[in-house]
């Protein structure tokens, strides 16, 4: 008879705080397994030590390596949780039951979850949660968390400071954990973010070497890793004005859009935007929606500003990078007109940079951008435009280049430009990048038929310097011919 895994938590450091249970567990277990850097200490040995009886078999699990000792981290600390898991499972193979000690909670940033993993399908375990380490600081430092309908987030430390920065301003309450040596990058997040005055500090909370301060007074060489930076629920500023934000979605595939552009989304109280675009953004309960046609940029901004003058949080979507002949520049020249409304732009993966990529690199040198909408302003501009460009040997990416309404422009491009250039210059096509029906072609000017380009095309048109490979990549190389 097999015997059975426990994973138990200890709580944040005081020893009164460990429950009931896990008190009764931990002295009656055949083994008291705890994982430990290599000095061999353990913060939950030191907790639980008052519950051990003796004849117990003590089985420490000494992790090999840190972030700095290697560059196959992730790999070698794989491996050590494979043999620990073997290590425990020789014993519950001989019958004993085994307790594997967690500070906090066993399924909180914890070291059990990697064992509980291994070995959950092959014997019977019960995992006992514990007193995490927010919850620790928030009592010594007397003040709660949330209250009501309030939000409290749970971050890494580890996180990238501009995300950290965002999801920090976007939130009632905040808790940061695994500090030490990222707490450089999360003072600066909380500063970038405007929550640092409401911060503190709070290491090893309730043990013996405890101590608290206003995170802005911290020494960071002083910072070990087990502390904690508390954002508690009174600390977040009064509520802003409403704003709109405009953001880029990219080109069609959800992997293109950027994680700040993905949090706007999701903290927006309101959504604006054509309906192709907008359709494109996951429904999440209580936002409102608002869904319009594509040719009423100036309407539609003009919507979001209002909504936004009312208090909300909006987000006006668009395709591909919005300051790219989208809705960027539609907002901010209404909102000018008032400034009363604050108006941010967030980027997006462009049309061009999207194809060019999946091309290879047409984009390379220098190059222009031109749609071919004579919507809002005359063909003869463009046509001045491409000419301009086609002598200058750039090479173009082109923009909106048909649709039902506009049956002629990409033939006259064409002949405009075979004034310029030679029939073998190389044309990328792309159509529907990053959506289902993608599709990449390399063709020639002189081969371009126009009949095969609608509205969700791009193309690329290459410069004289411009190479198609046997393997059919484009790209332009940065040098130039010296003549």
């Amino acid at each position: 008879m097999t015997g059975k895994l426990y994973g138990v938590g200890v709580g944040p450091g005081d020893p009164e705080l460990v429950t009931v249970k896990a008190a009764r567990l931990i002295h009656d277990a055949d083994v008291i397994a705890f994982h430990s850097a290599r000095h061999g200490r353990s913060n939950a040995k030191t907790v639980a030590a008052p519950y051990f009886r003796d004849g117990q078999i003590m089985e420490q699990l000494v992790y090999p390596v840190t972030t700095e000792d290697t560059d196959d981290y992730q790999g070698e600390i794989d491996t050590f949780y494979e043999e620990a898991a073997a290590k425990l499972a020789a014993h519950l193979d001989a019958g004993r039951d085994v307790v594997v000690l967690a500070a906090g909670d066993p399924f909180f940033y914890g070291s059990y979850m990697h064992m509980h993993k291994r070995l959950k399908d092959r014997y019977e375990w019960e995992v006992v949660p514990g007193v995490t380490s927010v919850s620790g600081a928030s009592a010594v430092l007397g003040t709660p968390l949330v209250e009501r309908d309030e939000v409290l987030t749970i971050l890494p430390g580890t996180l990238p400071p501009a995300e950290l920065a965002t999801r920090l301003a976007d939130t009632d309450s905040a808790a940061i954990l695994k500090l030490g040596r990222t707490f450089g990058n999360v003072r600066a997040a909380l500063e970038a973010s405007g929550r640092l005055d409401g911060a503190w500090y709070v290491e090893r909370a309730t043990t013996g070497r405890q101590k608290m301060s206003p995170l802005a007074d911290v020494d960071p060489e002083t910072v070990p890793y087990f502390s904690i930076a508390v954002l508690p629920s009174q600390s977040r500023p009064a509520k802003p004005k409403g704003e709109v934000v405009v953001v880029g979605l990219g080109p069609g595939s959800r992997d293109w859009l950027t994680p700040e552009a993905r949090q706007e989304l999701e903290a927006a109280d309101e959504l604006v935007g054509y309906s192709t675009y907008l359709n494109r953004v996951p429904l999440r309960p209580g936002q409102k929606r608002h869904l319009s046609h594509n040719q009423v940029e100036s309407e539609r901004a003009a919507f979001a500003l209002d909504l936004a003058r009312k208090g909300a949080r909006v987000a006006v979507v668009s395709s591909g990078d919005p300051g790219v002949f989208a809705m960027a520049t539609a907002v901010l020249e209404v909102a000018a007109e008032t400034a009363d409304v604050p108006v941010r732009v967030l980027p997006g993966v462009t049309a061009a940079n999207a194809v060019a990529a999946k091309a290879g690199a047409p984009l390379g040198h220098d190059y222009a951008v031109i749609s071919l909408s004579d919507r809002l302003k005359p063909w003869d501009v463009i046509a001045e435009r491409l000419e301009a460009t086609a002598k200058a040997d750039l090479v173009i990416a082109i923009y909106n280049p048909a649709s039902k309404a506009r049956t002629h422009q990409v033939a006259d491009m064409r002949d405009l430009l075979l004034r310029h250039r030679s029939p073998e210059t190389p044309v990328v096509v792309g159509r529907d990048v990053g959506g289902p029906e993608e599709e990449i072609r390399v063709l020639t000017l002189g081969a371009l038929d126009p009949a095969t380009i609608d509205m969700r095309c791009l193309l690329i048109i290459g410069s004289s310097q411009t190479v198609v490979t046997g393997a059919g990549v484009v790209f332009t190389p940065r040098r130039y011919p010296t003549t």
